[in-house]
């Protein structure tokens, strides 16, 4: 990853972007809406510490510091980071986001001493080579119990996209055996997973309780993208979006996939 991170920073202008499109703008208020089903509970009452590896310009990170959560976000590229701490800035949000410019696979021992109750490991993955050793890493800093969520891009959706915005019949059956994917906004080739091949890992690594939600069930299927900047077609989208997000079998195909899985007590 700390190769990678001149790509990052070269590309922000072009993420900042996707996030405030609507497909951008739908990944982080699923993934919020799935978190908060397991924040808003005992826990929900207090301030927590939250962990975000990879965590870029703060996208997951200012959602959670605004409801009143310390968040540390780490990532290798500067300028991403420079970018995380001016959102907390302007949103009044500094005293409660911290960011530590690191190479995640090499955390410092006082950043994975288990003392975070919120781990979120979310679009990392993809770019690792070594899944268990990845994850065994990012549930490190988690405290017995705590709540780790997990994002990747789904491999079962590659051909339907294929299929359905470039109606391309022979490159979606060559994508059903395909794991890899070029993301020609960071110039990087991607490893691609499913929710499937994941869970038992994190099971095997102690993790009990996973709960598997798919964020962008429709969004990418529907090939009119200009009409999705309407706010009122979007509000539709998004109700739509929350209300299969959990629902058999949309997390299968959506074009992520999102786990959290409870880091179960020694």
């Amino acid at each position: 990853m700390p190769e990678d991170s001149e790509k990052f920073d070269t590309a922000m202008t072009t993420w900042q972007e996707w996030q405030e499109a609507p497909w951008g703008r739908l990944r982080y208020a699923v993934a919020e809406a799935n978190l908060m089903r397991h924040l808003d509970g005992p826990d929900g009452g207090r301030p927590l510490r939250v962990l975000d590896l990879a965590g870029g310009d703060g996208g997951d990170a200012l959602r959670l510091a605004a409801r009143g959560h310390h968040v540390t976000v780490v990532d290798y590229a500067p300028a991403m980071l420079a970018a995380a701490a001016e959102r907390a800035a302007a949103g009044g949000l500094s005293e409660r986001m911290t960011c530590v410019r690191a190479d995640v696979t090499a955390l410092s021992a006082d950043l994975a001493a288990g003392e975070f109750d919120v781990v979120l490991c979310h679009n990392l993955l993809q770019y690792m080579d070594d899944v268990p050793a990845t994850l065994a890493g990012a549930l490190a800093p988690l405290k017995d119990g705590g709540l780790f969520s997990l994002m990747a891009i789904n491999r079962h959706s590659a051909p339907l996209n294929i299929a359905v915005r470039e109606m391309d019949p022979t490159a979606a059956l060559a994508a059903l055996d395909n794991d890899r994917l070029l993301t020609r906004m960071f110039d990087a080739q991607l490893t691609l997973h499913t929710a499937e091949e994941v869970i038992p890992v994190l099971r095997n690594l102690g993790c009990g309780d996973v709960q598997h939600y798919g964020i962008r069930a429709f969004c990418d299927y529907i090939t009119d993208d200009a009409r999705k900047y309407d706010e009122e077609y979007y509000a539709d989208l998004e109700r739509l979006e929350l209300a299969t997000t959990a629902r058999h079998p949309y997390p299968h195909t959506a074009r992520l996939f999102q786990l959290t899985a409870r880091k179960r007590t020694a």
